[in-house]
């Protein structure tokens, strides 16, 4: 059952009050192990229209990019590549996330990760009211509306899923 909480801070929910951004969160439970998008999406009672992940991939070893897209949705990386501006990207080995973001699986917010990496968001959210995404960590999102998100991570909406 999908529970609205204000108390618990995260790295990224300091950012987003720093910014004097609107925000709500909503915390899951976690215990049974499923914690894939649809399955918060479900847990939340909200649409997976609005549920986003975040994924991170890499062009190089030292050129890292964050993508948010649906839950309900594949990344295309061909379509990521290119909008990016590289030719070919890869997704980033699981064990190198925490690492690299300082974010643990089903954790990883596109707020406040270790460095500042290009960031983009599918062109979906842009027609939304408001979306989730991770809080920064495992059964806590936060609800903002897609521009904000932009805006606090720099990112640029672009068509990035597979048809």
């Amino acid at each position: 059952m999908a529970k609205k909480n204000k108390s618990i801070k995260t790295n990224a929910i300091r950012i987003i009050e720093s910014e004097q951004i609107q925000y709500e969160t909503r915390s899951y439970e976690i215990a049974d192990g499923h914690n894939d998008g649809l399955s918060v999406a479900s847990k939340t009672n909200e649409p997976a229209e609005n549920v986003y992940k975040t994924l991170v991939a890499m062009a190089s070893k030292t050129d890292l990019l964050v993508f948010i897209i649906p839950v309900s949705d594949e990344l295309d990386l061909k379509k990521a590549a290119k909008a990016a501006g590289f030719k070919k990207i890869d997704m980033l080995p699981m064990k190198e996330l925490t690492k690299e973001t300082g974010y643990v699986k089903g954790g990883c917010s596109p707020v406040g990760m270790k460095k500042e990496f290009p960031t983009f968001i599918d062109q979906q959210a842009q027609i939304l009211d408001y979306l989730y995404v991770s809080a920064g960590k495992v059964g806590l999102q936060m609800k903002l509306t897609p521009s904000d998100l932009a805006q606090v991570t720099r990112a640029q909406f672009v068509n990035v899923v597979k048809d």
